[in-house]
């Protein structure tokens, strides 16, 4: 006969654990459903994120210009000094060409006097700081001695120096690989939040800029017939030639590094425009605040005057009269005028060359 038992209850801990694991999972549920999706950062809040890399990949633009300056001096210098020792090297070799035919000619009217035969087979200047040993040499030896000696010391110096520009010049590119990476970074940072917007959003925003840019165009060309305390008159004749060939280059777009004839970037327009007139100023903006003569009041400036901003003066362009500059402003942007007070970060001084 069948047992009938009855199928066993589970406990009522059991109960209590699935029911509150059901009822978290509802609620999980309930809240998902029910949350806002994240919001989208407004246009003018993309505008400002952008903005502050833009002006962080400058900084960096003019580190990484710095460092390719400071590369190439130190390539030429290296070149220099290794043809310096290549040619010193030969001139040493002729001086041990003198001395071995001293040799020869005393080893034919006799035998070679003892010191020149230390000198072939020893480093001249082992014997040469003994006394005993110069008593034993001749005028003309003497003398040919020492000229070895000096410019053996001069090689071996020129040498030393060689080497400790090599390792700098490693340095150097090192931190300059750094800097380029750190620009690329943050200008594809910007890149990525402008590619959050919509396309009617990043047209708004290429219309907002052209706009102002039109606007501090009419002003800069109002300034031009203005008088000087308006600053609408050149500094002197080489800033106006140098004004006169940045206006040249307007719409030439921004690039970081570049220092034209088609592209630029803020201290690259600057150094190209004065070298068109004749006037080789320094590659960096933080060299160039340092050239000139500084205007520390806005109304003092004239047409053609460098102009600096920030507090670590990475950015520069040229007085264009009126409060506007003329300048190179930053990626996915062209050589243009802006007023001076959306420059985004302050004026600090002008400098007149």
């Amino acid at each position: 006969m069948a047992s009938h038992r009855r199928p066993k209850q589970p406990s009522r801990a059991r109960v209590t654990v699935l029911t509150a694991t059901a009822a978290a999972a509802v609620a999980l549920t309930s809240q998902a459903a029910n949350a806002a999706p994240s919001e989208k950062p407004s246009k003018d809040e993309v505008k400002s994120k952008v903005d502050k890399l833009y002006e962080e990949a400058e900084k960096a633009t003019e580190k990484y210009n710095g460092a390719k300056e400071k590369q190439e001096k130190l390539e030429k210098q290296i070149d220099d000094l290794q043809d310096n020792v290549a040619r010193g090297q030969e001139e040493l070799n002729e001086l041990r060409d003198g001395l071995g035919s001293m040799a020869s000619a005393q080893y034919r009217s006799g035998g070679i006097d003892p010191s020149v035969q230390l000198f072939l087979s020893a480093d001249p200047d082992d014997y040469l700081d003994k006394a005993s040993t110069m008593d034993q040499l001749s005028g003309q030896q003497v003398e040919a001695l020492k000229k070895v000696q000096e410019k053996q010391r001069s090689l071996a110096q020129q040498r030393k120096e060689a080497s400790e520009k090599l390792a700098d010049l490693a340095d150097t590119r090192t931190e300059l690989g750094k800097k380029k990476k750190e620009v690329q970074g943050k200008l594809a940072e910007a890149q990525k939040l402008l590619n959050s917007l919509t396309a009617a959003e990043r047209a708004a925003l290429q219309e907002e800029e052209q706009r102002a840019s039109r606007a501090s165009e009419r002003n800069a060309l109002d300034a031009s017939t203005g008088s000087a305390g308006s600053g609408g008159q050149a500094a002197s004749g080489r800033a106006s030639a140098a004004y006169a060939a940045a206006q040249s280059r307007i719409g030439s777009p921004y690039v970081y590094g570049a220092t034209g004839p088609s592209s630029f970037d803020c201290s690259g327009l600057t150094s190209w425009a004065y070298a068109q007139a004749g006037v080789g100023i320094p590659r960096t903006s933080e060299a160039q605040a340092n050239y000139g003569t500084r205007i520390y009041s806005q109304s003092d400036l004239q047409i053609g005057d460098l102009v600096f901003f920030f507090n670590d003066l990475h950015h520069v362009g040229l007085y264009a009269g009126n409060g506007q500059v003329l300048h190179a402003p930053r990626t996915g942007t062209v050589v243009r005028y802006e007023s001076m007070n959306t420059i985004g970060g302050p004026f600090m001084f002008g400098v007149r060359v």
